[in-house]
């Protein structure tokens, strides 16, 4: 049972489900906040209610994701004890930072605006949401930075062969963070679009199915209401037409954003990670052209077996360098580059334990990272596509009563969701054999790198790490499942299920029950 390979899985597994929940808080937030700016400005009945409702989905998804980031810390102190030991010196700035500053913030205000409604005055209640909107996009910043330094070490010298923070700023400000952060960003907004797109979607239909709205001949829908539902008034369908088409909008600008982002960052990987890009273009031989389609024998790292199908001459350039000339290297040109820098065979070194004198293989994996690459890009253009054609959809004020389309547009949700866990597995896996990548190109601090093999943890064997990934693997499904069901009870009970109060009738239950009563879960915290 070798422990390096399943701290690597359980490194993976924990980090993607954690990020799921990560790029929805960031671009759910400043929806909800913008929401709440409309309803300040305007007090239109409508924005007060996509508030609550989309307020409650959001609390509910900042909450999982603090619990399963508390939970990916254990991993870390157990399986990369190592890996916590070269780096401590560099990541105690910036992660300080983000616990007792941006965190404290964003927890602090939050619970302001939760507890703040009634209680405080109008816009200064508001201030409290954006407040904690920015502390956790300044938390989010923090983290990046800190995965940027392993991406391109900067502002530390070495001491007894490990990095000592020499300058924090230079960290804070490192080239790789400042392109990661908005292109993070954006793949958070184009998530929270999807959201809205895809949960408004299914509201819609469900008054088409009701018989609350009907359409007339040329197509144009005839609002209804449905007083024996709680919430089934004409108002609520303004809420969830609004939504949806606030939806299709915020994932078409989060798309475009994360397209405009992506080159920026692209050609700065191009410069600090070079074999990373080779490996996503499958580019074996240098040159100047872009793989749209590659095959080869599964699992084979070996370059020779890599078979060029469809290849547009020009756009590696471009991706690279901007031009259309430029030939960017290629792994059977980058492979013998690194083996010179770093060597040929892992130190003999107790840290390496079986591994010491070992063969390096510099190939970052082949297939993870070209089709992560590809993934990553398909996705979130699937999601900027369903925004185009959902917002042509509903230009006569309601969606289709089709249930496999309504179905289509709920499972799009999980579209930009997967474009980021692709974009992130791409990230990471890409920098492999390295946990702490070195730059061959001169712009950070020469010579500082780890291999991953000496980061995991001496005193801990295989058999404790798989106890260790069945147990966290354990509480994540857990917590899976209680977020699927609270968000998935929110969502059936509609507005009324945020706003009790506003709809609540003792004697009338929504038609799954859970509509308008008592008992509707955190209805305490509005």
């Amino acid at each position: 049972m070798d422990p390096l390979e399943i701290a690597r899985w359980q490194f993976g597994i924990t980090t993607v489900y954690h990020f799921m929940m990560v790029p929805l808080t960031l671009g759910l937030g400043m929806v909800v906040a913008i929401l709440h700016t409309m309803w300040v400005r305007t007090a239109d009945e409508k924005w007060l209610r996509m508030t609550k409702f989309w307020g409650k989905l959001y609390l509910v998804n900042f909450i999982m994701g603090v619990a399963t980031g508390i939970v990916q810390e254990f991993q870390f102190g157990m399986a990369w004890s190592e890996y916590s030991r070269f780096v401590g010196d560099v990541f105690g700035a910036p992660l300080a930072m983000e616990g007792l500053l941006a965190f404290f913030v964003e927890s602090t205000f939050l619970g302001l605006w939760i507890f703040g409604w009634g209680r405080l005055p109008k816009r200064l209640h508001l201030a409290t949401l954006w407040l904690a909107v920015i502390g956790s996009w300044i938390s989010a910043y923090f983290i990046l930075a800190a995965n940027s330094w392993m991406q391109h070490p900067v502002g530390i010298e070495l001491v007894d062969g490990k990095p000592v923070l020499t300058d924090i700023w230079a960290v804070l400000t490192n080239n790789t963070a400042l392109a990661a952060f908005p292109h993070t960003i954006a793949g958070a907004i184009a998530v929270a679009g999807g959201f809205l797109l895809g949960i408004a979607w299914y509201q819609l239909w469900r008054r088409r199915k009701d018989g609350i709205d009907t359409v007339d001949a040329s197509g144009r829908v005839i609002v209804g209401e449905a007083p024996e539902i709680p919430g089934r008034d004409t108002a609520d369908h303004r809420v969830w037409i609004t939504s949806l088409r606030l939806g299709a909008v915020v994932a078409i600008v989060g798309f475009s954003a994360v397209a405009i982002t992506g080159d920026i960052q692209g050609k700065l990987m191009y410069e600090q990670q070079p074999l990373k890009m080779a490996a996503a273009e499958a580019a074996c031989h240098t040159g100047t052209s872009f793989s749209v389609l590659s095959v080869g024998k599964l699992g084979s790292q070996d370059c020779s077996e890599v078979v060029p199908v469809i290849e547009i001459p020009g756009v590696l350039s471009f991706l690279a360098k901007g031009d259309f000339t430029t030939e960017m290297p290629g792994l059977n040109e980058l492979i013998p580059q690194y083996e010179e820098l770093y060597g040929t065979n892992l130190p003999e070194s107790e840290l390496y334990g079986e591994r010491s004198g070992a063969e390096i293989d510099y190939m970052p994996n082949l297939e993870v990272t070209y089709w992560g690459f590809r993934i990553m890009i398909g996705f979130g253009a699937i999601a900027a596509f369903a925004g185009v054609v959902a917002l042509w959809l509903t230009r006569k004020g309601t969606v289709p009563v089709s249930k496999p389309l309504m179905q289509l547009a709920v499972f799009g949700i999980l579209a930009p969701f997967g474009a980021n866990a692709a974009g992130w597995i791409f990230t990471e896996m890409g920098r492999q054999p390295f946990v702490v990548a070195p730059n061959p190109n001169p712009s950070g601090v020469d010579g500082v790198f780890m291999f991953t093999a000496a980061a995991v943890s001496p005193g801990v064997d295989g058999w404790e790490i798989v106890f260790s990934l069945v147990s966290l693997g354990l509480v994540y499904l857990v917590l899976m499942v209680v977020e699927v069901m609270l968000l998935a009870r929110f969502v059936r009970a509609g507005v009324a299920g945020v706003m009790p109060e506003r709809f609540h009738d003792d004697d009338a239950d929504g038609p799954d029950g859970d509509a308008g009563t008592r008992d509707d879960v955190l209805a305490f915290a509005y």
